[in-house]
């Protein structure tokens, strides 16, 4: 994995830090900590500038993350009842709870973008309810890049500091994001092996 990414960040500068940056955020096949990490890595080596890079991380993770927002947003809240009535088995979920997610999100949907840039998977799922839920497109847009550019800044600035050690940056984050996966997948098995619907509940 990171042999990959660092021959993109080679072949591409800022435009393959961009290109990877946005991939991660549409179907993560690596995690924004490597690319940043690594690219924090080639400041120190001389061969990048951090606030270049930085620019260049934030402008791919938002034009990612808009891509799931013109998702949710195309779709709309009110197309979701027959999908979730349909498939909540499998979704874990029902419309009342869907409904809270939403009035919830219109009253605290800013705040909820900014945080999520911060935490794995949620910092790209969180793009599809802020389309759903028609959240102005300005307001997505500051929000996830005021949040993103904090993270890549931070995330770079990590990578710079240790140098040339990325040899342990992919051997951590490597495992860590396998766990994090099986972690997501053994909750969403017990989610719904445990779930049952409303009316259903003693």
């Amino acid at each position: 994995m990171g042999d990959f990414v660092i021959n993109m960040i080679a072949a591409g500068g800022y435009w393959g830090i961009a290109f990877l940056m946005a991939l991660e955020n549409v179907v993560p096949p690596v995690p924004s900590e490597l690319i940043m990490g690594l690219g924090g890595i080639a400041v120190a080596r001389g061969h990048m500038n951090l606030p270049l890079l930085v620019v260049a991380g934030t402008s791919g993770t938002v034009i990612g993350n808009c891509f799931w927002y013109w998702v949710g947003r195309r779709i709309g809240y009110e197309r979701l009842r027959p999908f979730v009535d349909r498939w909540g088995r499998w979704l874990t979920v029902e419309w009342e709870e869907v409904e809270k997610v939403h009035r919830f999100f219109r009253k605290h949907g800013g705040w909820m973008v900014f945080v999520c840039r911060f935490l794995p998977t949620f910092r790209t799922m969180i793009s599809l309810p802020a389309g759903l839920s028609r959240m102005p497109l300005w307001r997505f847009l500051a929000w996830t890049t005021a949040g993103s550019a904090i993270w890549n800044t931070f995330l770079a600035g990590a990578g710079l500091y240790l140098g040339r050690n990325f040899t342990a940056i992919d051997r951590f984050i490597g495992p860590a994001s396998i766990a994090m996966v099986v972690l997501v997948v053994l909750w969403y098995l017990y989610r719904v092996m445990t779930w049952r619907p409303t009316g259903s509940r003693t």
